[in-house]
């Protein structure tokens, strides 16, 4: 495991540097659960029944430090995954020029990283997507502001009978 854990940092840090994550002084933004402040708290919420709403996740500057183990020990923290080596996170450049999303699948991790997500036809299509989506379980609140969102952009990239 813990060469496991030595590859995907060195693999997470090529992928932040190249993609443009990491501005000048090394900061970024992370999701994070609302209202979260230990270990325990992450893991409750987890384990909550779909009739209790969890607090919504909020984006939060960080700077990476000169040591730092992003898929080691922030993983096992709960606040990038559920323990050293199967991470979970967003991450987003400052300037929102670049996402990252890491899980951990049945047989590996898996990262998805895009450039100016927000030009991006799939990403635009996806929110579209959830924004319509008629499911009573789903985030009202988030949907009416992608809808907001959607509609102030310039002409859509993306119709509804794309999807």
């Amino acid at each position: 495991m813990a060469r496991l854990v030595v590859r995907l940092n060195e693999d997470w840090y090529d992928l932040a540097v190249s993609s443009g994550l990491l501005d000048h002084r090394r900061e970024f933004l992370v999701l994070l659960p609302h209202g979260t402040h230990t270990h325990q708290a992450v893991l409750h919420k987890r384990n909550q029944h779909y009739g209790r709403r969890a607090a919504p996740a909020v984006w939060t500057r960080v700077r990476l430090l000169d040591r730092w183990d992003i898929m080691g020990r922030g993983a096992a923290s709960a606040f990038l995954g559920i323990r050293a080596g199967h991470p979970g996170f967003g991450m987003m450049a400052l300037d929102s020029s670049v996402y990252i999303s890491c899980s951990t699948g049945e047989i590996g991790v898996d990262v998805l990283a895009v450039r100016h997500p927000d030009r991006s036809a799939n990403i635009l299509q996806q929110l579209e997507w959830y924004a319509h989506w008629e499911y009573p379980r789903a985030d009202k609140e988030l949907q009416k502001r992608i809808a907001v969102w959607l509609a102030g952009r310039a002409p859509s990239a993306v119709s509804r009978s794309d999807r």
